[in-house]
């Protein structure tokens, strides 16, 4: 039987995959939404998957990997000020701003609002692939350390 501090790991990596699934996904479906007639039957649908989307799946594990990851850095016992540490930390930080600004943009397109187009939806969509990699170069080579 694995200890508890490895049944931890677990569910950080797990909530963090979930997580990082809706943060990949959620843009892309703000591609299609953009592009459909606002109050249609196909922007209605969009509606409904992007709020269950945030709801079922994102928000629970965002909430899930942020305090996992805690309880895995203070048990762990690492030391904050390391260089590896607070770039993690920086980049995990701006993965919370970017779940943050999707959420803005849920609310936009529930009110049939279309402040952006596609293609800034398809840009968008490439930040938390840019953020993820910084992350597990941070945690897996420990630059700087």
């Amino acid at each position: 039987m694995a200890d508890w501090f490895s049944w931890l790991k677990v569910i950080h990596i797990v909530s963090v995959v979930a997580w990082m699934a809706g943060l990949f996904y959620l843009p892309r479906l703000f591609v299609y939404h953009r592009d459909v007639s606002p109050g249609g039957e196909a922007s209605e649908l969009f509606k409904v998957m992007e709020r269950r989307l945030l709801a079922a799946i994102m928000r629970p594990a965002a909430v899930a990997s942020l305090l996992s990851g805690v309880l895995l850095f203070i048990v762990g016992q690492f030391e904050f000020l390391q260089v590896w540490v607070l770039g993690k930390l920086a980049a995990v930080l701006l993965l919370c701003v970017y779940h943050g600004a999707l959420e803005g943009y849920v609310r936009r397109f529930a009110r049939d609002e279309r402040v952006r187009d596609s293609r800034y939806f398809r840009i968008l969509n490439e930040v938390p692939t840019l953020l993820l990699i910084i992350i597990v170069v941070f945690i897996v080579i420990k630059p700087l350390q």
